[in-house]
Protein backbone atom coordinates (compact mmCIF):
# COMPACT_ATOMS: atom_id res chain seq x y z
CA UNK A 1 0.00 0.00 0.00
CA UNK A 2 2.96 2.36 0.47
CA UNK A 3 3.86 4.85 -2.23
CA UNK A 4 7.17 4.41 -4.01
CA UNK A 5 9.88 7.06 -3.43
CA UNK A 6 9.33 8.23 -7.03
CA UNK A 7 5.60 8.81 -6.48
CA UNK A 8 6.23 10.51 -3.13
CA UNK A 9 8.58 12.94 -4.84
CA UNK A 10 6.15 13.46 -7.74
CA UNK A 11 3.07 14.19 -5.64
CA UNK A 12 4.49 15.82 -2.51
CA UNK A 13 3.80 19.42 -3.46
CA UNK A 14 1.55 22.12 -1.96
CA UNK A 15 -2.20 21.59 -2.45
CA UNK A 16 -5.25 22.62 -0.39
CA UNK A 17 -6.54 20.48 2.47
CA UNK A 18 -10.11 20.86 1.15
CA UNK A 19 -11.92 21.59 4.37
CA UNK A 20 -14.04 23.70 2.00
CA UNK A 21 -14.55 24.20 -1.69
CA UNK A 22 -13.53 26.68 -2.90
CA UNK A 23 -10.62 26.78 -0.48
CA UNK A 24 -10.37 30.01 1.55
CA UNK A 25 -7.73 31.85 -0.56
CA UNK A 26 -9.98 31.40 -3.62
CA UNK A 27 -13.20 32.82 -2.23
CA UNK A 28 -14.72 35.39 -4.57
CA UNK A 29 -14.97 38.10 -1.90
CA UNK A 30 -18.49 39.15 -2.93
CA UNK A 31 -19.78 38.88 0.63
CA UNK A 32 -20.78 41.94 2.61
CA UNK A 33 -22.84 42.09 5.77
CA UNK A 34 -26.14 42.64 3.96
CA UNK A 35 -25.90 39.81 1.45
CA UNK A 36 -24.48 37.46 4.09
CA UNK A 37 -27.50 38.17 6.29
CA UNK A 38 -29.79 37.41 3.35
CA UNK A 39 -27.95 34.13 2.71
CA UNK A 40 -28.27 33.16 6.38
CA UNK A 41 -32.02 33.77 6.31
CA UNK A 42 -32.36 31.65 3.18
CA UNK A 43 -30.14 28.86 4.53
CA UNK A 44 -32.06 28.80 7.82
CA UNK A 45 -35.28 28.26 5.87
CA UNK A 46 -33.80 25.62 3.53
CA UNK A 47 -31.53 23.77 5.97
CA UNK A 48 -31.67 25.03 9.53
CA UNK A 49 -35.41 24.54 10.09
CA UNK A 50 -35.18 20.91 8.97
CA UNK A 51 -31.73 19.71 10.06
CA UNK A 52 -30.91 22.19 12.77
CA UNK A 53 -27.57 23.99 12.83
CA UNK A 54 -24.12 23.40 14.24
CA UNK A 55 -22.15 26.06 16.10
CA UNK A 56 -18.37 26.36 15.98
CA UNK A 57 -17.13 28.71 18.71
CA UNK A 58 -13.51 29.85 18.45
CA UNK A 59 -11.80 30.53 21.79
CA UNK A 60 -8.39 31.82 20.72
CA UNK A 61 -6.36 32.26 23.93
CA UNK A 62 -3.37 30.09 24.90
CA UNK A 63 -1.02 30.55 27.85
CA UNK A 64 2.05 29.48 25.84
CA UNK A 65 3.01 29.11 22.19
CA UNK A 66 3.25 25.66 20.62
CA UNK A 67 5.74 26.36 17.85
CA UNK A 68 4.26 23.86 15.35
CA UNK A 69 0.79 25.45 15.53
CA UNK A 70 -0.92 27.07 12.55
CA UNK A 71 -4.13 28.08 14.33
CA UNK A 72 -5.35 31.61 14.97
CA UNK A 73 -4.43 32.27 18.61
CA UNK A 74 -3.45 34.91 21.18
CA UNK A 75 -0.67 34.02 23.62
CA UNK A 76 -1.42 35.50 27.03
CA UNK A 77 -1.80 34.66 30.72
CA UNK A 78 -4.25 37.50 31.26
CA UNK A 79 -7.54 35.77 32.09
CA UNK A 80 -9.31 39.11 32.43
CA UNK A 81 -9.64 38.92 28.63
CA UNK A 82 -12.24 36.16 28.99
CA UNK A 83 -15.16 38.41 29.97
CA UNK A 84 -15.09 40.97 27.11
CA UNK A 85 -14.55 38.17 24.60
CA UNK A 86 -17.60 36.28 25.84
CA UNK A 87 -19.65 39.46 25.70
CA UNK A 88 -18.69 39.83 22.04
CA UNK A 89 -19.76 36.24 21.31
CA UNK A 90 -23.12 36.89 23.00
CA UNK A 91 -23.62 39.96 20.81
CA UNK A 92 -22.75 37.97 17.70
CA UNK A 93 -25.14 35.13 18.60
CA UNK A 94 -27.88 37.65 19.38
CA UNK A 95 -27.41 39.16 15.92
CA UNK A 96 -27.85 35.74 14.32
CA UNK A 97 -30.95 35.09 16.42
CA UNK A 98 -32.44 38.19 14.84
CA UNK A 99 -31.88 36.70 11.38
CA UNK A 100 -33.45 33.31 12.08
CA UNK A 101 -37.17 32.96 11.44
CA UNK A 102 -37.95 31.01 14.55
CA UNK A 103 -36.13 29.37 17.44
CA UNK A 104 -32.97 27.65 16.16
CA UNK A 105 -32.51 23.91 16.63
CA UNK A 106 -29.00 23.01 17.76
CA UNK A 107 -27.61 19.81 16.22
CA UNK A 108 -24.06 20.34 17.41
CA UNK A 109 -21.61 22.61 19.22
CA UNK A 110 -17.84 22.47 18.97
CA UNK A 111 -15.47 24.60 21.04
CA UNK A 112 -12.15 25.08 19.26
CA UNK A 113 -9.10 27.26 19.61
CA UNK A 114 -6.63 28.30 20.75
CA UNK A 115 -7.22 26.52 24.00
CA UNK A 116 -10.90 26.43 25.02
CA UNK A 117 -9.92 25.24 28.48
CA UNK A 118 -8.00 28.51 28.92
CA UNK A 119 -11.46 29.76 29.95
CA UNK A 120 -12.60 28.96 33.46
CA UNK A 121 -15.22 26.22 33.93
CA UNK A 122 -17.63 28.91 35.17
CA UNK A 123 -17.18 31.00 32.02
CA UNK A 124 -17.62 27.98 29.75
CA UNK A 125 -20.82 27.17 31.63
CA UNK A 126 -21.99 30.78 31.18
CA UNK A 127 -21.19 30.69 27.45
CA UNK A 128 -23.02 27.47 26.66
CA UNK A 129 -25.98 27.88 28.99
CA UNK A 130 -26.74 31.34 27.63
CA UNK A 131 -26.73 30.05 24.03
CA UNK A 132 -28.86 27.01 24.90
CA UNK A 133 -31.50 29.17 26.65
CA UNK A 134 -32.24 30.78 23.27
CA UNK A 135 -32.45 27.54 21.28
CA UNK A 136 -33.89 24.04 21.12
CA UNK A 137 -31.41 21.16 21.38
CA UNK A 138 -32.10 18.25 19.03
CA UNK A 139 -32.23 14.79 20.66
CA UNK A 140 -29.35 13.47 18.52
CA UNK A 141 -27.05 16.43 19.21
CA UNK A 142 -23.26 16.22 19.26
CA UNK A 143 -21.39 18.56 21.64
CA UNK A 144 -17.58 18.43 21.67
CA UNK A 145 -14.59 20.50 22.68
CA UNK A 146 -10.82 20.62 22.31
CA UNK A 147 -8.87 20.30 25.54
CA UNK A 148 -5.25 20.74 26.50
CA UNK A 149 -4.42 17.79 28.81
CA UNK A 150 -2.33 20.02 31.06
CA UNK A 151 -5.16 22.39 31.96
CA UNK A 152 -8.38 20.43 31.34
CA UNK A 153 -9.53 19.94 34.91
CA UNK A 154 -12.14 17.59 36.32
CA UNK A 155 -14.30 20.68 36.85
CA UNK A 156 -14.01 21.67 33.17
CA UNK A 157 -15.14 18.21 32.12
CA UNK A 158 -17.90 18.09 34.73
CA UNK A 159 -19.42 21.49 33.90
CA UNK A 160 -19.44 20.73 30.17
CA UNK A 161 -20.85 17.22 30.71
CA UNK A 162 -23.77 18.72 32.62
CA UNK A 163 -24.45 20.92 29.58
CA UNK A 164 -24.59 17.97 27.19
CA UNK A 165 -20.96 17.64 26.07
CA UNK A 166 -19.81 14.03 25.74
CA UNK A 167 -16.92 14.27 23.28
CA UNK A 168 -13.48 15.68 23.98
CA UNK A 169 -10.42 15.92 21.75
CA UNK A 170 -7.00 16.16 23.40
CA UNK A 171 -4.04 17.62 21.54
CA UNK A 172 -1.28 15.10 22.21
CA UNK A 173 0.94 15.45 19.09
CA UNK A 174 3.75 13.22 20.47
CA UNK A 175 4.82 11.73 23.81
CA UNK A 176 8.58 11.89 23.18
CA UNK A 177 10.20 14.52 25.44
CA UNK A 178 12.76 15.65 22.82
CA UNK A 179 9.97 16.24 20.31
CA UNK A 180 7.85 17.99 22.93
CA UNK A 181 10.69 20.36 23.80
CA UNK A 182 11.25 21.19 20.12
CA UNK A 183 7.59 22.10 19.58
CA UNK A 184 7.27 23.74 23.02
CA UNK A 185 4.43 21.51 24.18
CA UNK A 186 5.58 19.52 27.20
CA UNK A 187 2.85 17.36 28.69
CA UNK A 188 3.63 14.26 30.75
CA UNK A 189 1.87 11.00 29.96
CA UNK A 190 0.36 11.02 33.45
CA UNK A 191 -1.47 14.30 32.73
CA UNK A 192 -2.94 12.83 29.54
CA UNK A 193 -3.92 9.67 31.40
CA UNK A 194 -5.61 11.71 34.13
CA UNK A 195 -7.53 13.86 31.64
CA UNK A 196 -8.62 10.77 29.69
CA UNK A 197 -9.74 8.84 32.77
CA UNK A 198 -11.60 11.87 34.13
CA UNK A 199 -13.59 12.15 30.89
CA UNK A 200 -14.53 8.48 31.06
CA UNK A 201 -15.50 8.69 34.74
CA UNK A 202 -17.92 11.48 33.83
CA UNK A 203 -19.53 9.46 31.04
CA UNK A 204 -17.95 10.99 27.94
CA UNK A 205 -18.76 8.65 25.06
CA UNK A 206 -15.78 9.64 22.93
CA UNK A 207 -12.20 10.67 23.62
CA UNK A 208 -10.11 11.69 20.62
CA UNK A 209 -6.32 12.10 20.49
CA UNK A 210 -4.68 14.43 17.95
CA UNK A 211 -1.27 13.11 16.88
CA UNK A 212 1.12 14.59 14.32
CA UNK A 213 3.72 12.94 12.10
CA UNK A 214 6.61 14.79 10.53
CA UNK A 215 7.60 16.73 13.66
CA UNK A 216 11.23 17.57 14.51
CA UNK A 217 13.31 14.69 15.89
CA UNK A 218 10.59 12.12 15.21
CA UNK A 219 11.73 8.71 14.02
CA UNK A 220 10.27 5.20 13.91
CA UNK A 221 11.52 4.40 17.43
CA UNK A 222 10.00 7.50 19.06
CA UNK A 223 6.77 6.99 17.13
CA UNK A 224 6.55 3.38 18.33
CA UNK A 225 6.95 4.53 21.92
CA UNK A 226 4.25 7.19 21.44
CA UNK A 227 1.82 4.65 20.02
CA UNK A 228 2.57 2.21 22.82
CA UNK A 229 1.40 4.89 25.26
CA UNK A 230 -1.62 5.67 23.09
CA UNK A 231 -2.50 1.96 23.13
CA UNK A 232 -2.58 2.00 26.94
CA UNK A 233 -5.28 4.68 26.94
CA UNK A 234 -7.10 3.47 23.81
CA UNK A 235 -8.97 6.61 22.74
CA UNK A 236 -12.12 6.10 20.67
CA UNK A 237 -10.81 8.21 17.78
CA UNK A 238 -7.38 9.27 16.58
CA UNK A 239 -6.52 12.05 14.18
CA UNK A 240 -3.02 11.35 12.80
CA UNK A 241 -2.21 14.61 11.02
CA UNK A 242 0.60 15.54 8.70
CA UNK A 243 2.69 18.39 10.13
CA UNK A 244 2.25 21.44 7.89
CA UNK A 245 5.54 23.30 7.65
CA UNK A 246 4.81 26.90 6.64
CA UNK A 247 7.48 29.07 8.31
CA UNK A 248 6.68 32.04 6.05
CA UNK A 249 3.21 32.15 7.62
CA UNK A 250 4.18 30.92 11.10
CA UNK A 251 7.71 32.17 11.92
CA UNK A 252 7.97 30.12 15.14
CA UNK A 253 8.37 27.03 12.95
CA UNK A 254 11.78 28.28 11.85
CA UNK A 255 13.17 27.27 15.25
CA UNK A 256 13.32 23.59 14.32
CA UNK A 257 13.27 23.32 10.52
CA UNK A 258 16.73 21.72 10.45
CA UNK A 259 15.44 18.82 12.59
CA UNK A 260 12.54 17.74 10.38
CA UNK A 261 12.40 14.32 8.66
CA UNK A 262 12.74 14.38 4.88
CA UNK A 263 9.73 13.61 2.71
CA UNK A 264 10.40 9.87 2.45
CA UNK A 265 11.10 9.59 6.18
CA UNK A 266 7.91 11.53 6.87
CA UNK A 267 5.83 9.24 4.68
CA UNK A 268 7.47 6.27 6.39
CA UNK A 269 6.31 7.63 9.75
CA UNK A 270 2.73 7.76 8.51
CA UNK A 271 2.79 4.25 7.05
CA UNK A 272 4.32 2.88 10.26
CA UNK A 273 1.79 4.74 12.40
CA UNK A 274 -1.11 3.57 10.24
CA UNK A 275 0.10 -0.03 10.49
CA UNK A 276 0.22 0.21 14.28
CA UNK A 277 -3.27 1.74 14.42
CA UNK A 278 -4.72 -1.05 12.29
CA UNK A 279 -3.00 -3.63 14.51
CA UNK A 280 -4.59 -1.91 17.53
CA UNK A 281 -8.04 -2.41 15.99
CA UNK A 282 -8.70 1.05 14.56
CA UNK A 283 -10.28 1.54 11.14
CA UNK A 284 -9.26 4.22 8.66
CA UNK A 285 -12.03 6.77 8.19
CA UNK A 286 -10.43 9.04 5.64
CA UNK A 287 -7.57 11.48 5.37
CA UNK A 288 -5.65 11.26 8.67
CA UNK A 289 -8.58 9.94 10.73
CA UNK A 290 -9.05 6.58 12.49
CA UNK A 291 -11.69 5.21 14.86
CA UNK A 292 -12.67 2.05 16.68
CA UNK A 293 -15.19 -0.12 14.78
CA UNK A 294 -18.20 0.74 16.98
CA UNK A 295 -17.54 4.49 16.79
CA UNK A 296 -20.23 6.59 15.03
CA UNK A 297 -17.62 7.75 12.47
CA UNK A 298 -17.07 4.15 11.33
CA UNK A 299 -20.81 3.56 11.20
CA UNK A 300 -21.35 6.77 9.21
CA UNK A 301 -18.63 5.80 6.75
CA UNK A 302 -20.16 2.34 6.23
CA UNK A 303 -23.63 3.81 5.67
CA UNK A 304 -22.38 6.58 3.35
CA UNK A 305 -23.41 9.37 5.77
CA UNK A 306 -19.96 10.72 6.60
CA UNK A 307 -19.57 14.49 6.18
CA UNK A 308 -16.59 16.84 6.31
CA UNK A 309 -16.38 20.51 7.21
CA UNK A 310 -13.91 22.95 8.78
CA UNK A 311 -13.86 20.85 11.96
CA UNK A 312 -12.90 17.67 10.09
CA UNK A 313 -14.96 14.49 9.62
CA UNK A 314 -18.33 14.55 11.34
CA UNK A 315 -21.57 12.61 11.69
CA UNK A 316 -23.60 15.77 12.35
CA UNK A 317 -26.85 15.74 10.36
CA UNK A 318 -26.72 19.50 9.87
CA UNK A 319 -24.95 21.08 6.93
CA UNK A 320 -25.49 24.58 8.32
CA UNK A 321 -22.49 25.64 10.37
CA UNK A 322 -22.42 29.04 12.08
CA UNK A 323 -19.04 30.23 13.34
CA UNK A 324 -18.84 32.48 16.39
CA UNK A 325 -15.71 34.20 17.65
CA UNK A 326 -12.66 35.86 16.11
CA UNK A 327 -11.46 34.21 12.86
CA UNK A 328 -14.23 31.58 12.90
CA UNK A 329 -15.72 30.42 9.60
CA UNK A 330 -19.37 29.81 8.78
CA UNK A 331 -20.43 27.29 6.11
CA UNK A 332 -24.15 27.48 5.31
CA UNK A 333 -24.20 25.51 2.05
CA UNK A 334 -25.03 28.59 -0.02
CA UNK A 335 -21.79 30.32 0.91
CA UNK A 336 -18.99 30.91 3.39
CA UNK A 337 -17.95 33.79 5.63
CA UNK A 338 -15.00 34.37 7.94
CA UNK A 339 -14.88 36.68 10.93
CA UNK A 340 -12.32 39.33 11.71
CA UNK A 341 -9.16 37.66 13.08
CA UNK A 342 -7.95 40.45 15.35
CA UNK A 343 -9.61 40.02 18.73
CA UNK A 344 -9.90 43.71 19.61
CA UNK A 345 -11.27 44.57 16.16
CA UNK A 346 -13.73 41.68 16.38
CA UNK A 347 -15.01 42.93 19.73
CA UNK A 348 -15.23 46.54 18.52
CA UNK A 349 -17.24 45.67 15.39
CA UNK A 350 -19.80 43.83 17.50
CA UNK A 351 -20.17 46.82 19.81
CA UNK A 352 -21.43 48.61 16.69
CA UNK A 353 -24.20 46.00 16.25
CA UNK A 354 -22.74 44.59 13.04
CA UNK A 355 -21.50 41.13 12.15
CA UNK A 356 -17.66 41.00 12.03
CA UNK A 357 -17.46 39.46 8.54
CA UNK A 358 -14.22 40.25 6.68
CA UNK A 359 -14.37 37.89 3.70
CA UNK A 360 -16.58 35.25 2.18
CA UNK A 361 -17.90 33.48 -0.87
CA UNK A 362 -21.26 32.91 -2.56
CA UNK A 363 -21.52 29.45 -4.11
CA UNK A 364 -22.29 29.10 -7.82
CA UNK A 365 -23.88 26.00 -9.33
CA UNK A 366 -20.43 24.96 -10.60
CA UNK A 367 -19.03 25.42 -7.08
CA UNK A 368 -21.77 23.23 -5.59
CA UNK A 369 -21.15 20.45 -8.09
CA UNK A 370 -17.39 20.58 -7.50
CA UNK A 371 -17.84 20.69 -3.74
CA UNK A 372 -20.02 17.56 -3.85
CA UNK A 373 -17.44 15.81 -6.06
CA UNK A 374 -14.58 16.64 -3.68
CA UNK A 375 -16.59 15.71 -0.57
CA UNK A 376 -17.42 12.35 -2.16
CA UNK A 377 -13.73 11.68 -2.84
CA UNK A 378 -12.70 12.69 0.69
CA UNK A 379 -15.55 10.97 2.57
CA UNK A 380 -16.36 7.96 0.36
CA UNK A 381 -13.27 7.54 -1.81
CA UNK A 382 -15.38 7.57 -4.96
CA UNK A 383 -17.46 9.93 -7.04
CA UNK A 384 -19.32 10.46 -10.27
CA UNK A 385 -17.85 13.41 -12.15
CA UNK A 386 -20.59 15.72 -13.48
CA UNK A 387 -20.31 16.20 -17.24
CA UNK A 388 -20.28 19.98 -16.72
CA UNK A 389 -17.10 19.68 -14.63
CA UNK A 390 -15.44 17.03 -16.84
CA UNK A 391 -15.87 19.15 -19.97
CA UNK A 392 -14.24 22.14 -18.24
CA UNK A 393 -11.11 20.31 -17.17
CA UNK A 394 -7.98 21.59 -18.96
CA UNK A 395 -5.65 19.27 -20.83
CA UNK A 396 -3.13 19.22 -17.96
CA UNK A 397 -5.74 17.97 -15.47
CA UNK A 398 -6.95 15.30 -17.88
CA UNK A 399 -3.38 14.10 -18.35
CA UNK A 400 -2.78 14.04 -14.59
CA UNK A 401 -5.93 11.93 -14.08
CA UNK A 402 -4.86 9.47 -16.80
CA UNK A 403 -1.38 9.22 -15.25
CA UNK A 404 -2.89 8.53 -11.80
CA UNK A 405 -4.97 5.81 -13.41
CA UNK A 406 -1.89 4.25 -15.06
CA UNK A 407 -0.05 4.41 -11.72
CA UNK A 408 -2.85 2.49 -10.00
CA UNK A 409 -3.79 5.41 -7.77
CA UNK A 410 -7.34 5.77 -9.07
CA UNK A 411 -9.78 3.48 -10.86
CA UNK A 412 -11.88 5.10 -13.59
CA UNK A 413 -14.86 3.85 -15.52
CA UNK A 414 -16.08 6.61 -17.78
CA UNK A 415 -17.11 9.46 -15.48
CA UNK A 416 -17.03 7.29 -12.35
CA UNK A 417 -13.84 7.46 -10.32
CA UNK A 418 -12.65 5.74 -7.13
CA UNK A 419 -9.46 6.02 -5.10
CA UNK A 420 -7.35 2.87 -4.79
CA UNK A 421 -5.74 1.89 -1.45
CA UNK A 422 -2.41 3.21 -2.80
CA UNK A 423 -4.12 6.43 -3.88
CA UNK A 424 -5.39 7.24 -0.39
CA UNK A 425 -2.08 8.99 0.28
CA UNK A 426 -2.69 11.53 -2.48
CA UNK A 427 -6.42 12.24 -2.09
CA UNK A 428 -5.68 15.95 -1.93
CA UNK A 429 -3.77 15.76 -5.23
CA UNK A 430 -6.69 13.92 -6.85
CA UNK A 431 -9.16 16.54 -5.62
CA UNK A 432 -6.91 19.30 -6.97
CA UNK A 433 -7.37 18.04 -10.54
CA UNK A 434 -11.05 19.07 -10.31
CA UNK A 435 -10.42 22.38 -8.52
CA UNK A 436 -11.48 24.64 -11.38
CA UNK A 437 -11.05 27.83 -9.34
CA UNK A 438 -7.47 26.98 -8.44
CA UNK A 439 -6.68 25.87 -11.99
CA UNK A 440 -8.00 29.11 -13.48
CA UNK A 441 -6.36 31.40 -10.93
CA UNK A 442 -2.96 32.32 -9.60
CA UNK A 443 -3.47 29.99 -6.61
CA UNK A 444 -0.28 28.13 -7.40
CA UNK A 445 1.49 31.12 -5.86
CA UNK A 446 -0.56 30.84 -2.68
CA UNK A 447 0.59 29.14 0.51
CA UNK A 448 -0.62 25.57 0.95
CA UNK A 449 0.99 22.75 2.90
CA UNK A 450 2.55 19.80 1.05
CA UNK A 451 0.21 16.91 0.44
CA UNK A 452 2.29 14.02 1.81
Amino acid sequence: MALSPELIQKYNHPVPRYTSYPTVPLWDGRINTKNWENLVRKAFHLIGEKEGLTLYIHLPFCESLCTYCGCTKRITKNHHLEDPYLEAIFREWSHYLGLFEGIPKIAGIHLGGGTPTFFSPQNLKLLISKILKSAEVLPEHEFSFEGHPNNTTFEHLQELAQLGFDRVSYGIQDFDLTVQKAIHRIQPFEKVKEATENARKLGYSSVNFDLIYGLPHQNLKTLRETFDKVSELRPDRIAFYSYAHLPSAFPAQKSFENSLPNEQEKRGLYEYGKEMLLEMGYEEIGMDHFALPDDPLCIAKSSGNLHRNFMGYTTSPSEMLIGLGASSISDIGLGYAQNEKNIEAYEQILKGNSLPITKGHIQTEEDRLTRELILNLICKGETDVPLLIWEKLPYESMQAIFEMEDEGLIIREGLSLSVSPEGMAIKRNICAQFDLRMISSKAKKMTFSKSI
